[in-house]
């Protein structure tokens, strides 16, 4: 009877051990997922400094297309291709946020008879109802960080594929961008051979 009871005792050992490992892996990435969502909010920032710098860019070519064109031909004006940061908002926030949601105690969890049924009714048998009690409630904490790290990492995607699109609409717009100065330099090389 002893030799199971200290088997028992021995594996509820085991069991807070293993929590408090997966409790520490837990903590470590949910804290390289806050830094992954600054990153991202960085980025996101970036995109959205190139889209204001693209769109000064653009005005100051159709203001030099207008200069070597001495007019604007109705073929040559473009309609307004809008503003993909009104289009692509950050509505939610991502990164940063309020942080993880760790749960440290809970007190009072678990049956109030205890986790064990009592044989010996010594200071093993205490020591395993209460590393029950300990592995009952961590299990709890482990499973809101786990909530935590899927909605961050849900949020996080979503805010990709918005740095996604954004990339994609200044790829189209730089490239844009170059046909239209390639064709005003073409037109300036014109004006000065024909002024000579």
């Amino acid at each position: 009877m002893n030799t199971v009871t200290d088997e028992s005792l021995e594996s509820t050992r085991r069991m807070l051990a293993m929590c408090e490992e997966a409790k520490e892996a837990g903590i470590s990435t949910l804290v390289m997922l806050d830094d992954q969502g600054e990153q991202l909010d960085r980025i996101n920032e970036g995109m959205d400094q190139i889209n204001e710098d693209m769109k000064d860019a653009e005005k100051n070519l159709d203001d030099l297309n207008k200069c070597c064109g001495l007019c604007v031909l109705p073929w040559n004006k473009r309609k307004g291709k809008g503003d993909f940061t009104k289009q692509l908002k950050d509505e939610d926030g991502f990164g940063g946020g309020d942080g993880p949601r760790i749960i440290v105690d809970q007190n009072g969890m678990g049956p109030t008879g205890g986790y064990i049924t009592r044989i010996n009714n010594d200071a093993r048998e205490d020591e395993m109802d209460q590393n029950m009690q300990e592995v009952t409630g961590m299990i709890g904490n482990l499973r809101n960080m786990a909530i935590d790290m899927g909605s961050e990492i849900s949020q996080q995607n979503a805010q990709i594929d918005r740095i996604h699109l954004k990339v994609t609409y200044l790829v189209v717009s730089v490239q844009f961008s170059r046909t239209c100065s390639a064709h005003v330099l073409r037109l300036m090389s014109l004006f000065t051979s024909i002024k000579l």
